[in-house]
């Protein structure tokens, strides 16, 4: 589907210059002289390289045309993670490089959106929010400070986040999967 320049958002996937990027960020400019212009910051989503470009808001192009799929987690091994679409029963498997640290939150069964670029999939959207365990924590001091603070916690995923004072080890806890930051104790 063709947009034009001035249409181009932050998240959005587009074809150029025969690759996939993904646009990071977008600022309108108006100079002085000359017409308007937006300065695009794109990552290639193949070859993990940026590029700044200039798009003028008579110059088109092609934004992707992404297909969704739901699939369940079935099981990781050293390279890959596997997948099996519950309707279809087909199985993929998607290299961890792809996935990268948000795969450690991936548990048996649960339910993700892959997006497909010309039947190859390059991205895995996990649901907003998980439960995690908190397999160790320090111990918060009393008094500590006056603001809020938050002490460092391992969860039996492997992943080191920010908690607050309260939580202790086995505690379950809600886990934001975008941000992979503390949202709330169960």
């Amino acid at each position: 589907m063709k947009i034009s320049g001035n249409e181009i958002r932050v998240g959005m996937l587009i074809e150029h210059k025969n690759d996939l990027w993904q646009v990071m960020k977008t600022q309108h400019v108006k100079p002085g002289k000359g017409g308007a212009f937006a300065q695009v910051e794109m990552k290639s989503v193949n070859k993990n390289t940026k590029l700044n470009e200039r798009f003028r808001s008579s110059d088109t192009v092609e934004k992707a045309s992404l297909d969704e799929i739901k699939f369940n987690f079935l099981y990781e091994d050293e390279s890959d993670y596997y997948f099996i679409n519950q309707k279809s029963f087909e199985q993929i498997n998607i290299k961890k490089k792809i996935i990268g640290d948000k795969g450690k939150m991936l548990t048996e069964n649960l339910e993700v959106n892959i997006s497909f670029y010309n039947d190859t999939p390059i991205a895995v959207d996990l649901p907003n929010q998980i439960s995690c365990k908190i397999e160790s924590t320090d111990v918060a001091l009393k008094g500590q400070t006056v603001s809020s603070s938050y002490k460092p916690a391992k969860l039996s995923n492997g992943l080191n986040i920010q908690v607050p004072p309260f939580i202790e080890s086995g505690d379950t806890i809600i886990v934001d999967t975008r941000t992979i930051e503390y949202v709330k104790k169960i």
